[in-house]
C-alpha cells in the first residue's frame, strides 16, 4: 500500500513509515476505525481510501482532534502546523484555498468522498474520549497528545478495544522529545499483561491482547 501526502502535512512523513503503517492497517482488516490525532487529515485520508476497498461503504471511520492552535496544546509535543519551509503550499493555503488546513473544515473538505462513513469530533481526548464508545471499534491509531498523562488517559480509555481483540497502534514510541509516550505505554501494557510489539525500527507500539 502507498501512503499519499495530499498536498499537506503528515507526521508519518518519514519515507517508507506511511507505507509500512498502511500495511499494518490491512493486515487486520478493521471496520470500525479510530484515530486521535488527526492533524491535516492525511492518514484518515490513507485510512478511509484503504478501507473503502477492503469493505466498500460498509466501513466507519472517528477522528478526535483539537483542529486549532489552542491553550490546550501548548505543553504538548505536536507537528509544526505551518508551511514555514515551503511557500508555495504557504501561497496556496492562505491565499487560494483561504483555509486552515488544521481545522475541522479542512479536514471535512479533504474527506468529503466519506462523508457518509466518517465522524470527526473537535476537542480534547482527556475529556471526550471516555464518552465514546467504544464497544464496536477494533483499530485505534494513537497519535494525540504526547505528554505521560494524555498517553495514559488514551490508553486507559481504549483499553475495551484490546479486550476484544482489537489494535490499538501507538506512534512516536521512541520520540526522544517526548519520554511520556513510551513511559505511559511501558506502565499500561505491563499493568494490564498486554502484548505490546515496537515495531517500524521503534517507531510504533503496537498492544494486543
Amino acid at each position: 500500500m502507498k501512503y499519499k501526502k495530499y498536498y499537506r502535512k503528515t507526521s508519518l512523513k518519514q519515507k517508507g513509515v506511511g507505507d509500512f503503517f498502511l500495511n499494518e492497517v490491512l493486515k487486520k482488516k478493521p471496520k470500525y476505525f479510530l484515530e486521535i490525532g488527526v492533524f491535516h487529515g492525511v492518514t484518515a485520508r490513507n485510512v478511509c481510501e484503504l478501507l473503502f476497498n477492503l469493505h466498500g461503504k460498509n466501513f466507519n471511520y472517528i477522528g478526535l482532534d483539537l483542529f486549532e492552535e489552542s491553550n490546550e496544546s501548548k505543553d504538548e509535543v505536536i507537528p509544526n502546523t505551518n508551511f514555514s519551509s515551503n511557500p508555495i503550499k504557504q501561497f496556496y493555503y492562505k491565499y487560494i484555498k483561504r483555509q486552515n488546513p488544521y481545522s475541522l473544515e479542512a479536514v471535512e473538505e479533504l474527506l468529503d468522498k466519506f462523508k457518509n462513513n466518517i465522524h470527526l469530533i473537535k476537542g480534547n481526548s482527556n475529556k471526550i474520549l471516555n464518552k465514546i464508545d467504544m464497544s464496536k471499534i477494533d483499530y485505534v491509531f494513537l497519535d494525540g497528545g504526547h505528554e505521560y498523562n494524555t498517553v495514559l488517559n488514551d490508553l486507559n480509555c481504549c483499553s475495551e478495544v484490546i479486550k476484544n481483540n482489537g489494535t490499538v497502534l501507538c506512534d512516536d514510541y521512541d520520540l526522544q522529545q517526548a519520554p511520556g509516550v513510551k513511559k505511559a505505554i511501558d506502565e499500561f501494557v505491563k499493568k494490564n499483561n498486554f502484548s505490546c510489539s515496537i515495531i517500524c525500527n521503534g517507531r510504533f507500539a503496537k498492544i494486543e491482547n
